[in-house]
């Protein structure tokens, strides 16, 4: 009986190291751009692009997801911030943030890079940074 009881405490503590471990290699990098094209240029606005790119965590294209917030009239920032977080977004790109979509972001434990030049080339530079920040 003991056994049974000291192998269920030892799961019950593995299972949230464990999804915390996958949470961490599962998220995605959204850069936000003004074009469908490639290559294409990093946006100058974070909440305003007309697009994201969202490449995975090993820096694959995965696809162009429209900007819903891009015509909003207020709070674009907070909101952008938000819709980026629910589609499992953990780093941002643009060329420049707003202080209201930099609160946001790190309320939704999102970390955000300014970088000017190629889409492609600022998700390597991140990827890069990543690796050597373990």
């Amino acid at each position: 009986m003991k056994k049974i009881f000291y192998w269920f405490l030892v799961i019950l503590f593995l299972v949230p190291v464990a999804a915390s471990i996958s949470e961490m290699t599962s998220g995605m990098i959204a850069v936000s751009v003004d074009k469908k094209t490639q290559p294409v240029n990093v946006s100058s606005q974070a909440a305003r692009c007309a697009y994201y790119m969202i490449f995975d965590n090993k820096g694959k294209f995965l696809e162009f997801v429209d900007n819903p917030i891009k015509d909003v009239r207020g709070g674009a920032g907070t909101s952008a911030a938000n819709f980026l977080g629910n589609k499992g977004v953990t780093v941002v790109i643009a060329e420049d943030f707003g202080y209201k979509m930099i609160n946001a972001l790190k309320s939704n434990g999102i970390k955000f890079i300014e970088f000017k030049g190629i889409a492609y080339d600022a998700v390597e530079e991140v990827l890069i940074k990543e690796t050597q920040d373990v």
